[in-house]
């Protein structure tokens, strides 16, 4: 008889600092799909839920297919959007009488307007229905802020081994392997989480080049090499979370006999994470850096490419911050690409001119002044667009992305990739497929601080990381903590990085 596994999804990353609430047209938007409506969407794919539908034909599961949830950072879940996802989920287990085993598809830093630690709500939730015996594991992003809860509900958690996460369709596989093994009888996994008392940490998980975190995870693959240790994951955090619980962590899944080697490795990881972190790969400039290096550049092969980091749509960001769109402007820069600016009233204004108009336009900088005033322009409509398209990747290869009724304007040499539905720009399909090849041009501006790297360092001839005064400023003392648990580094003077709590 196949063994019954129920599968689903839950993603979000959430900036509590943000002003902007997540509701469920914030996710119908990237995608909410429920049952097995996400099987044709998905298949194919390489990303978690790929990866899950390859096991299922792989293992010969029976699968329950509960639903599949996933929304562009933002603010708070409202608690209707929280209650009716948890719902869709705990309900499909509800409804599908005896399962073997659950594999999920989490975030890690999902925070509602009633939980702060929703991932850790929904497995226990999940455990109240189908007990404490059957496999439970699920995938996290690589910057979860991951909760004992969460480890205390799962046999295991799978973190993500790269950034630009590129490996969600492998975390995948590995977490199903680790569940059919457990299902034949040659596995007994158990879950635990240390969390140091720390806000940031393991360079915020950088991978792309060497660095701590490359280290960390080479000590992770040797310690899953270890008789009784199953999986090592490592977790850098996502620091604009007001939780108690926001940080740095590492997981462990190990047999029972090996329990405390497991918290001896957890320990061993938080201890290197602790003794180097001071170490930081990021370097951003200064958006009049950024001119210089573009003005520098020109007439030089390939594109600079300007990421835009404070305002990456990937951490909560507006998308619609002003100061790098109005400084290339403002220096006559040309022959530029700038992806995205989200503004769907422009994007109505351009729709309703038609392609070839002229029109007059007060583009972006609607949602919080302090970070840019809207641009005044007049703009040429080159393009209007549904905004759809697959990407290429290697991130999320395949996967569907809607970026809402989209217009290209021209404004003097900028090409303006104006939209509807806030999203990162990781992919090179968010130019081309609105008729705009980034390899010719000799500027390209992406909205991203890191995942852009994967598609767009291979075409760059440099990348300059800027700070343009975004929500998602590396400055962390600019932030208002009221939640966050104290004393903790760097803000205290905090000797031990347990602060007196260990596994």
């Amino acid at each position: 008889m196949a063994y019954r596994v129920l599968i689903a999804q839950f993603m979000h990353e959430t900036n509590t600092f943000s002003k902007l609430p997540t509701t469920l047209d914030d996710y119908r938007r990237r995608w909410l799909i429920e049952g097995a409506a996400m099987v044709p969407r998905f298949t194919g794919t390489k990303n978690e839920i790929g990866g899950y539908i390859d096991a299922v034909k792989k293992y010969g599961w029976e699968p329950v297919w509960a639903g599949a949830a996933n929304a562009t950072p933002s603010g708070k879940l409202t608690r209707e959007t929280w209650e009716h996802i948890r719902d869709m989920i705990v309900g499909a287990a509800k409804k599908a009488g005896k399962l073997d085993a659950i594999c999920l598809s989490l975030h890690g830093a999902a925070v509602t307007e009633t939980e702060d630690d929703a991932e850790g709500a929904l497995l226990e939730a999940l455990r109240v229905i189908v007990g404490s015996d059957i496999p439970v594991v699920a995938t996290l992003d690589l910057h979860a802020n991951a909760t004992t809860k969460m480890a205390r509900h799962a046999n295991a958690l799978v973190s993500y081994r790269t950034y630009p996460h590129i490996d969600g369709y492998e975390r995948a596989v590995q977490a199903a392997a680790l569940v059919q093994e457990a299902l034949q009888g040659e596995k007994t996994p158990r879950c635990l989480l240390v969390q140091p008392a720390m806000l940031e940490g393991a360079d915020h998980g950088r991978t792309t080049q060497p660095g701590l975190m490359r280290d960390l995870l080479a000590k992770a693959d040797v310690f899953e090499k270890e008789p009784g240790i199953n999986i090592v994951s490592i977790q850098a955090g996502f620091t604009w979370a007001d939780i108690p619980v926001t940080g740095p962590s590492v997981a462990v899944s190990y047999e029972p006999a090996a329990e405390a080697r497991a918290k001896a490795i957890a320990l061993a990881l938080i201890d290197d994470i602790w003794k180097r972190r001071d170490e930081s790969s990021s370097d951003y400039k200064s958006v009049a850096d950024g001119i210089a290096a573009a003005r520098a550049g020109a007439g030089k092969k390939g594109p600079l490419v300007i990421a835009d980091g404070t305002d990456n749509p990937g951490g909560g960001g507006y998308n619609d911050t002003t100061p790098v769109l109005q400084a290339l402007i403002d220096a006559k820069i040309e022959n530029v690409a700038y992806g995205t600016i989200y503004d769907p009233a422009t994007v109505q204004q351009a729709m309703k001119a038609g392609v070839g108009a002229e029109i007059d336009v007060s583009l972006g900088g609607h949602t919080d002044a302090s970070m840019g005033a809207p641009v005044k322009a007049r703009a040429v409509v080159k393009m209007l667009s549904d905004g759809f398209f697959k990407n290429d990747g290697p991130m999320n290869a395949g996967v569907e992305t809607q970026m809402g009724p989209t217009a290209v304007l021209r404004i003097d040499g900028i090409d303006v990739v104006t939209i509807s539905s806030r999203i990162q720009t990781i992919d090179l399909q968010v130019f081309l497929s609105q008729g705009i090849d980034p390899t010719t041009k000799s500027v390209v501006v992406v909205k991203s601080v890191q995942h852009f790297r994967a598609a767009y360092a291979p075409i760059a001839r440099e990348i300059v990381l800027v700070d343009s005064g975004g929500i998602c400023s590396p400055d962390i003392h600019k932030l208002k903590f009221t939640k966050l648990r104290r004393p903790i580094w760097p803000f205290d003077g905090v000797n031990d990085p347990y602060a007196g709590a260990r596994a």
